[in-house]
Parts: structure tokens; C-alpha cells; sequence
């Protein structure tokens, strides 16, 4: 049985910097934050503290020694040799709630024994990692991974492509409503295969603006007259956006061998896949526009039947049965600027 598994930021930043990324982090689901009580101020928050401070939630001693009242204690251990993890297991069968391990050189193995000797104790393990890479090995070591990675940044971007990595990232889907359809000529398309096999129900966000982003559905169906390509989206024009596992936008004429695209499913719940093979090819495109509330967005795709969008009851539509008043999934926010896909929230946008 697999551990709940713990995603722990270390801030970094200014004040001014922290008092806008702990907001941040709550909205993207983060209930733990490596960082000092009193950096966090006055402001009201749900996010518990791990720190070498009494007034944390979880308190990192120095050294054995009496145990604050009503809180969880641990102590950081640098892994070394096996003789530093014989140490972490008599030092935690002393009572220690938690252990923060950092392995300099190796980290696998080390982490792979610190696991096997803890597992069973009930000592919660707290791994360091430097990047989204290192995040998502730590959790799956030995299947069981440990039981929380602490990942310092000051991105959010960063936290978002490791929520990515961990499937624990969800988008949130609504239904839109078909407002416009129009046959628009010959453009390029972009069909995008994917290293991964993709499942009904999932696709690729894609849109002519970047805050209003179609799921249009994998080829996994096929029809009467091709097979089905389970692994493959075919996005759209080489025009649109496609929201990439890190946040920001990609145009679908950037995708290439080895890119990372964002997959989803009409929940909303969001994946990682590699990209195998990136096509584009001229063929006869469909202008498609909808809207949800007062945002309105569209899209230019293919004009064939093998292009699908997930409607809200979960079936699949093709764009050439599409009608106006019709509703498909999609994802939707208000406008914000963007900088080389980048989000700028404070910039002025205007997309049509």
C-alpha cells in the first residue's frame, strides 16, 4: 500500500515575494511549507510549518531533548554512508514523528534503504530535492517512496509542474457553449504523438487564446474509415496554444520530439506526456468559437471527423457534427497577459 504522499515547499523569496507565493501555494493545493512561523505574519493560513521553531506545527530539533507539547518532532540527518542510516533508524526508534534526510552523492539506493528500515516504525520520511526530477523519483522508490519531498523554489510554475509529475494537478473544466462555426479554408495543422498511450476521455487543451482552452480528444476511437492511434492529438492549427505541464503556453508549431505536453481528462485531472513526433501538414480547417459566461474563445482545427471534443456529459463529439448551442469542455479563466508563455498577471490583454 502505497504512503500519502506529502508535497513540502521551501519558499524563498523576499517578504514582499513570500506574501504573494503562500497564497499561491494554498490555491495549488499545498498544505506544508518548510519555512520559519514568523515569516508567514499575521495573515490567516492553512498551511502548516516544518522548522527548527517551537511555534512550528512540525518542530526540527537539533538534538535529543525534551518534546515541545502537541507537536510533531523530527531531526535532519545527512546521508553519508551506512553507518548514518543505522544511526537515522536508532535515533527514530526513539520517538522521532519525522526524519529529513538529504543524500548529497547517491540517492536512490540510500533512500531505498532508509525506507526499507523505516517502513515499518511509522516514522514519516521527508526527502530533499532540488528539482521536479528528483521529486518524482523520490516518491516512487521502492513503489512505497517516502513520505513527503521538501522542494525549495520560488516559482510557482515549478510547483505546478511537480503537481504535474505527481497526477495530483487538476484544471478546472467547464462546459462552453458553441457559438459560431465557420469553414475557414486551407491552413496547417499540427498532430501531436505522444510517447504515452492515451485513454477516452482524454486530449490536449488547445485555443486560439490562452485563457480559453478546448480538450480536444485523442484519436483513440478511430472511425469507419482509419484506425485508432491511441497515442496521438490532432490539436489544431500551428497557431494555437497548448498549456504546457509547467504552467506556461506553448504555440502547437513549437512542439517537437522530446517536448513535454499537458493531458487531461474532462475532470480536469492532468498529466505529463513526452512528445514522440510532432506532424504538420496543410488540410481544409474549421473556425470554432464558444463561450462560457462573459469569456468567449475559439479555436481553428482540422476540418475532419476524426477531430473530437469531450462534451459535458462525457461523450464525444466530432467537429464536423458540431452544432451551434452545442456544449464542450473547456478550460476557462479570466485574460492575463503573457511573456514567452509566461503568465504576467498584472498586464494588459486583449485577444479576439
Amino acid at each position: 500500500m502505497s504512503k500519502t504522499r506529502e508535497l513540502i515547499i521551501s519558499p524563498k523569496g523576499s517578504q514582499a515575494q513570500l506574501s504573494k507565493l503562500l497564497p499561491q501555494l494554498q490555491e495549488e493545493g499545498i498544505k506544508m511549507v518548510h519555512l520559519d512561523p514568523k515569516k508567514i505574519g499575521k495573515k490567516k493560513t492553512k498551511l502548516q510549518t516544518v522548522f527548527a521553531s517551537n511555534a512550528a506545527n512540525y518542530v526540527v530539533l537539533d538534538k535529543e531533548g525534551p518534546k515541545p507539547k502537541g507537536k510533531k518532532v523530527g531531526r535532519k540527518f545527512e546521508i553519508l554512508s551506512n553507518t548514518d542510516i543505522e544511526n537515522v533508524l536508532t535515533i527514530a526508534k526513539k520517538g522521532l514523528d519525522f526524519v529529513i534526510v538529504e543524500v548529497k552523492d547517491w540517492k536512490i539506493i540510500p533512500l531505498e534503504n532508509i525506507i526499507a528500515k523505516l517502513h515499518k516504525i511509522h516514522t514519516k520520511i521527508f526527502a530533499i530535492a532540488k528539482t521536479p526530477e528528483e521529486v518524482r523519483k523520490m516518491f516512487s522508490i521502492l513503489e512505497v517512496g517516502v513520505d513527503g519531498v521538501i522542494f525549495s523554489t520560488s516559482s510557482i510554475n515549478k510547483v505546478r509542474e511537480v503537481m504535474v509529475y505527481l497526477g495530483t494537478k487538476s484544471f478546472d473544466m467547464k462546459p462552453a457553449k458553441i457559438t459560431e462555426i465557420k469553414e475557414v479554408g486551407d491552413g496547417e495543422r499540427v498532430c501531436v504523438d505522444t510517447a504515452s498511450m492515451l485513454h477516452k476521455g482524454e486530449g490536449m487543451l488547445i485555443g486560439s487564446r490562452s485563457n480559453f482552452l478546448f480538450l480536444v480528444h485523442n484519436e483513440s476511437v478511430g472511425s469507419s474509415f482509419t484506425s485508432p492511434r491511441p497515442f496521438r492529438v490532432n490539436a489544431g492549427a500551428v497557431h494555437c496554444y497548448t498549456l504546457s505541464p509547467d504552467g506556461t503556453t506553448n504555440y502547437l508549431s513549437e512542439v517537437e520530439t522530446g517536448s513535454e505536453v499537458l493531458i487531461l481528462n474532462s475532470k480536469g485531472k492532468a498529466r505529463r506526456a513526452t512528445v514522440g513526433r510532432s506532424k504538420i501538414e496543410r488540410r481544409p480547417m474549421l473556425m470554432i468559437k464558444a463561450s462560457v459566461g462573459e469569456e468567449a474563445g475559439g479555436i481553428i482545427a482540422q476540418d475532419a471527423e476524426t477531430i473530437r471534443f469531450v462534451k459535458s456529459n462525457g461523450q464525444l463529439v466530432s467537429v464536423t457534427h458540431l452544432k451551434k448551442g452545442d456544449t464542450v469542455m473547456v478550460h476557462s479563466k479570466p485574460a492575463a497577459g503573457r511573456h514567452f508563455g509566461m503568465e504576467v498577471s498584472d498586464e494588459y490583454i486583449l485577444e479576439k
